[in-house]
């Protein structure tokens, strides 16, 4: 479902991302973690059509996102680490504004649109303005909306930043028991090491632009001879404190010419 080779993402002598390589099979759920400024969202946004590679080959679901970005952002549903649902319109509104944004006829994104929401136990405040709900329900809608589309992948990126332990464990019940039903692919950033062993079926480990590993997380374990996936992930990446790179400011601030465009 996604191919990656030779990827490289520059900005000016800073290298984001440096000559990466993997592959995500189709219904799988992929998680790709790593400390602060490893590279994990500027890969996603290239991925989204967000922001254009410097070098090196892309594909999702056999499409470029550089070069056929309409095409495919009809195959995939995003959820950022910041919320983007319209606090001032409830549940329903915000499930058909985007319904229409994607041209998914009436009756078709009204079925799904309770469908998604029954699944993700928000019907019963389906009328209520989405400032009135709680940090987890929000997380939930806006997953719900993503799906509305029948994407083909689903990229999760920090998706349970700031929830408690409940409303995370019970917003990836969801989303694996949609992944399980209808084969969506799952491409995961967290820094919750928990969730990655709990839901993914394989992790890929970046750090420095560059991937140190691959693999489930029991080979990740026993290959660096470790307990836990925490353990696995510290002798690979390090102990030291990472603060954001550069990157990430430089990569907003590209995001934000774009879009004026």
């Amino acid at each position: 479902m996604i191919r990656v080779q030779n990827l490289v993402k520059r900005f000016g002598d800073l290298t984001a991302v440096d000559d990466i390589s993997f592959e995500v099979r189709r219904g799988e759920v992929f998680a790709f973690l790593g400390p602060n400024g490893a590279g994990k969202t500027t890969t996603i946004k290239m991925l989204t059509t967000l922001l254009k590679p410097t070098s090196g080959v892309l594909e999702l679901d056999g499409l470029d996102p550089a070069v056929e970005r309409d095409e495919v952002r009809k195959r995939f549903g995003v959820v950022f680490q910041d919320p983007s649902l319209d606090q001032d319109l409830t549940a329903w509104e915000n499930m058909e504004i985007h319904g229409v944004l994607y041209g998914v006829p009436r009756q078709e994104r009204r079925e799904r649109a309770e469908a998604l929401l029954k699944l993700f136990e928000l019907w019963e405040r389906r009328g209520a303005l989405v400032k009135t709900f709680s940090g987890g329900m929000r997380r939930r809608l806006e997953i719900a909306r993503g799906l509305l589309h029948t994407p083909k992948v689903l990229f999760l990126d920090e998706p349970t930043l700031g929830l408690d332990p409940q409303s995370r464990n019970q917003m990836w019940t969801h989303v694996k028991r949609l992944n399980e039903s209808d084969q969506v692919t799952v491409f995961l950033t967290t820094h919750y090491m928990d969730e990655a062993d709990r839901v993914a079926d394989r992790i890929a480990v970046i750090d420095h632009g560059r991937i140190v590993a691959i693999g489930s997380s029991r080979e990740l374990k026993e290959r660096t001879n470790t307990e836990s996936l925490e353990d696995a992930f510290l002798a690979l990446t390090g102990t030291t404190i990472r603060d954001e790179s550069a990157s990430a400011a430089e990569g907003m601030r590209q995001i934000a010419r774009m879009w004026r465009r």
